[in-house]
């Protein structure tokens, strides 16, 4: 069933979102201070693409680098990206089919707003941590 959500998803949406995370990536890489928010993005990007089977957990050992590493992320990128999900979202919900992709859409808001300081782990190890 994963596999199908992951195919009707990088079809309707995924490969879009994705795309909005790569070249928010490639702006962070260019910037060559900002090149950790674009190893973050690139990691999203591939999280957008495929999500179903995967999920965020926190770090432990994130500190306040990802904090303040956040709060600049929120301000150049996240808020744009997050806006992304918001209307892909909305859109996808419009349609009986498209609900639960739509509801998926909106539980990528967070991490789209805050990537630093989270992990992308398969769903059958929720908890797994480095």
């Amino acid at each position: 069933m994963r596999f199908i959500l992951n195919v009707v998803w990088l079809v309707l949406c995924g490969l879009w979102m994705a795309l909005g995370y790569v070249v928010a990536g490639l702006i962070c890489c260019v910037l060559i201070i900002t090149i950790p928010f674009g190893i973050a993005s690139f990691r999203i990007a591939g999280f957008a693409l495929w999500p179903f089977g995967r999920t965020t957990v926190e770090r432990r050992d994130a500190g306040a680098g990802s904090l303040i590493g956040n709060v600049i992320w929120f301000v150049f990128a996240g808020w744009w990206l997050a806006l992304g999900h918001i209307f892909t979202g909305i859109a996808l919900c419009l349609t009986i089919i498209g609900i639960p992709l739509g509801i998926a859409n909106f539980k990528l808001i967070p991490i789209s707003l805050m990537p630093l300081g989270r992990e992308i782990v398969p769903t059958d190890r929720p908890f797994a941590t480095r």
